[in-house]
């Protein structure tokens, strides 16, 4: 044979080898992770809102499994969204409440923003062939005075469009003092919009990114926020509205609830028309419980005349407590994941216990993926499958030791422990200096309503001793009292 002929050889190897490897890359599935900003564990039909349908998002589950025990690891927003990014708790990297502006991170002695040297589910799958974007809600860097600081991009995303808590390409409200002060900061292609119309943008332009996507798998977020207050829908949709209850501020939860809902089916009928939908692992969540201004339980803030008990927007079902609170309403969420022909559909898990650290190794894992090992996160991808998964340690969660800190809820009763620990059927909540332990049975009391401590001392202790001995695993805070 000639030096001709093995070298024609060698090339038609190693061409085929790169066909076969782009092949493979492009035969992985795509990934679509819904992150709603302030949604309950009860805003969904399929999780029981007896108010309103959300045919788009029920859909979603009933083409897939749902979960009943999954929780995120902040009730507020900026850390739970730097753990379902880095499959690490956020306290490790000092993001404990919401990020504000720079005297007030250092106040409450805040990052500004996350360590662009942090691990993170998307530099992973773009590094394994993926094309990653980000589009909707940011609040891991950026807005207010904060405008030297990590584009999106250093994070491992290809393309991104985020809000006023971002720099990089955004989408700003008209009239909204925080988005004139986002605007200032330059860094990134405005668009300015309406509130009710950002979702509708995010989505246009997901889309537009995952049709780029032909020869590789998209790895995409979408973040809408327009379930966080103050709600702001079309004014001629909260019409439909007033009959379905009294409370104005209600009224206006349902109308831009409603809308979600049909943008969501907006954006999965983009995907089926695209052909993507069939291989594409949908996820979809929410970063914390419903909101709880005091304002909501005032009277004099409500309408003359108004005769309706007054309470907050948004609903945790059967759990206790909302956002700003690590009883089971500010943390526990609802959980669906749908991926045709391989997650049977029309199934509820109703014991794995999992959180929002587990997506990370869990995705990876699926997809035969190396991810870093040393996640607070676990693999619990036997899960989407039919096979309840046990976990190897228990969920953490810390929230308020910072005195002044963080946000309080505005029904007192919701104000929690600043530590809190889930193991198995067992949940404690205790505060930092080993004061106002509480102790749950989550099977037989889910709504939190009687605390056994007294009752069960040996459960008490030895969860308290997990949980504090973790806490002082982690960074101190400013004004931080602590059980040395």
């Amino acid at each position: 044979m000639t030096r001709y002929a093995i070298l024609s050889i060698i090339i038609l190897i190693l061409v085929t080898s790169c066909r076969n490897e782009s092949s493979n890359i492009s035969r992985q599935p795509n990934i679509v992770i819904l992150f709603i900003d302030d949604m309950g564990y009860a805003d969904l039909s399929c999780y029981g809102n007896q108010l309103i349908r959300t045919p788009n998002i029920d859909k979603l589950a009933e083409n897939g499994l749902t979960y009943t025990n999954f929780y995120v690891n902040s009730p507020i927003c900026s850390p739970s969204r730097v753990a379902l990014h880095t499959g690490n708790y956020p306290i490790r990297y000092r993001i404990h409440s919401y990020i504000a502006s720079s005297k007030a991170n250092n106040r409450r002695d805040m990052a500004d923003f996350l360590d662009p040297e942090s691990s993170t589910i998307a530099k992973t799958l773009k590094k394994n062939g993926y094309k990653t974007g980000h589009f909707g809600k940011w609040h891991m860097g950026g807005g207010r005075d904060l405008g030297d600081v990590p584009y999106p991009s250093e994070y491992g995303f290809d393309e991104t469009l985020v809000g006023f808590e971002g720099i990089g390409n955004r989408v700003l409200t008209p009239g909204h003092g925080l988005s004139n002060a986002s605007s200032k900061l330059g860094k990134g292609k405005i668009v300015w919009t309406e509130k009710f119309n950002t979702t509708h943008v995010y989505i246009d332009s997901a889309l537009s990114f995952i049709s780029k996507c032909s020869n590789a798998p998209f790895y995409v977020n979408l973040f809408p926020n327009d379930v966080h207050d103050p709600h702001q829908p079309d004014s001629l949709s909260v019409i439909k509205f007033k009959n379905i209850t009294k409370n104005p501020y209600e009224q206006k939860f349902l109308a831009v609830l409603d809308e979600l809902d049909h943008q969501i089916g907006r954006f999965m009928h983009g995907l089926d028309s695209m052909g993507k939908l069939d291989n594409t692992i949908v996820i979809f969540t929410s970063d914390n419980g419903p909101t709880d201004w005091p304002s909501y339980y005032d009277i004099n803030e409500y309408p003359e005349n108004y005769d309706a008990r007054t309470y907050p927007p948004g609903s945790t079902g059967p759990y206790f407590g909302r956002k700003w609170s690590l009883y089971e309403g500010g943390i526990r969420m609802p959980f669906i994941i749908s991926w045709p022909g391989h997650i049977e559909p029309g199934n509820t898990d109703q014991q794995t216990v999992m959180s929002a650290i587990d997506i990370y190794p869990s995705l990876c894992s699926l997809l035969g993926i190396n991810y870093p090992d040393n996640l607070d996160g676990e693999d619990l991808s036997n899960s989407f499958f039919g096979t309840a998964k046990e976990r190897n340690n228990p969920v953490f969660w810390e929230y308020g030791s910072c005195k002044g800190g963080s946000i309080e809820p505005g029904n007192e009763d919701f104000i929690s422990p600043n530590l809190a620990i889930r193991e198995g059927r067992w949940k404690l909540l205790i505060d930092a200096d080993s004061t106002n332990a509480q102790l749950y049975d989550l099977i037989n009391d889910p709504g939190e309503r009687e605390n056994i401590s007294g009752s069960n001392p040996d459960i008490a202790r030895d969860m308290a001793n997990k949980i504090l001995k973790w806490r002082r695993s982690m960074p101190v805070m400013i004004g931080e009292k602590r059980d040395q």
